[in-house]
């Protein structure tokens, strides 16, 4: 993949914001994050060549936080809590029912581009387990049954 011009002069701006910061990769990140929707290897090699921090350095940052991805998103970020109060509630049958009619695993995109899927280790939201969010929007005790609503919510906004 070749990144657009537009695209790389923005990661260097953004680098270039940060030049004077004693450790400038995480407001690096979280920046190119917010602004080019993902961080792919090649952004990582752009980082590197503007902060010699190496790009296998930039990689394990990048895949360690949940809040950083190496893929593009969806429109609608579905994040299921799999912490510890949630899954004893069934986080996890509540992430695989996603997976299953949504037809991605977690850290995947739907092919439409409409949802991807984040399994959490936790949403500060252990009174209401199993509980999720979407795109900032919580949940509560989630069931099985109300999946399909859900997802059907967000497909009917689309439709409109």
């Amino acid at each position: 993949m070749r990144l657009r011009t537009e695209a790389v002069t923005m990661i260097v701006d953004i680098c270039n914001r940060y030049k004077d910061e004693p450790s400038p990769l995480m407001l690096i990140l979280s920046d190119v994050q917010k602004e080019y929707g993902y961080i792919p290897l090649e952004v990582q090699e752009i980082i590197s060549a503007k902060t010699g921090i190496p790009v296998s350095d930039i990689y394990g940052v990048v895949t360690f936080y949940n809040f950083f991805s190496l893929y593009p998103k969806g429109k609608y970020v579905i994040g299921v809590c799999i912490g510890t109060a949630c899954y004893v509630k069934g986080g996890q049958n509540v992430l695989d029912k996603f997976s299953e009619l949504l037809k991605i695993k977690p850290g995947q995109t739907s092919e439409d581009g409409l949802f991807s899927l984040d399994g959490l280790r936790c949403l500060g939201a252990c009174g209401i387990a199993p509980a999720i969010s979407i795109n900032g929007k919580v949940y509560p005790k989630v069931t099985l049954a109300e999946i399909p609503d859900i997802i059907k919510e967000y497909r009917d906004k689309e439709s409109k």
